[in-house]
């Protein structure tokens, strides 16, 4: 059975991809606010990989509504939920499973169980989520055991998550981001599998 994986690009998601591999036909899906925004960084990761990658393209509007939904919270993790229940709810469409790299202690993005069930419930798809109960520890002996990656600051490194995108368009629409982003938020990107 084949399982698609919110892959940013970035050592949670790939690994998510690789514990799920041992019982499902892997397919990384990355999700850009406008066509045209693969990173080829992304695609290099997930060939190191070696699963099946493609992007998709979310409807238009989205990345407007997300920054405006940022900057009226002044905060992004709705913004960021928001976004990602896109993201699952369109490939609840075309899969039976769909999974993403949350871990234990994340806060964004994740869906809360009402959301899980509604996928469930009207998609009969499985929200599958195998980091969810390593906390931060675990998930990085993991990731020191099965890839290697590379580290820095949101925007600095050129993965697939959303906040990137989002950040962008908040500057676009004349904020400062500072404001609104926790300063110091270090993102991966997976170089090889070991």
């Amino acid at each position: 059975m084949n399982a698609a994986v919110l892959f940013s690009g970035g050592k949670d998601s790939a690994l998510a991809a690789v514990l799920l591999s041992r019982d499902y036909e892997v397919e990384l899906i990355t999700f850009h606010f406008r066509p045209g925004q693969e990173s080829g960084e992304v695609t290099a990761a997930a060939e190191a990989l070696g699963f099946p990658h493609r992007t998709c393209v979310f409807g238009p509007g989205l990345l407007s509504r997300a920054a405006d939904m940022v900057i009226a919270c002044g905060f992004p993790n709705d913004a960021i939920n928001m976004v990602h229940l896109n993201a699952v709810t369109a490939l609840a469409h075309e899969y039976q499973v769909v999974a993403d790299g949350t871990r234990f202690n994340d806060r964004v993005p994740r869906l809360p169980r009402a959301e899980v069930q509604r996928l469930w419930n009207r998609y009969g798809c499985s929200y599958l989520r195998p980091l969810l109960g390593y906390p931060k520890a675990e998930v990085d002996r993991l990731v020191a055991r099965f890839l290697e990656v590379s580290q820095g600051e949101t925007g600095s490194i050129g993965n697939g998550d959303y906040e990137r995108e989002i950040r962008a368009e908040v500057r676009a629409k004349g904020h400062d981001t500072g404001t609104f982003f926790p300063g110091h938020h270090e993102q991966s990107l997976v170089i090889r599998k070991r």
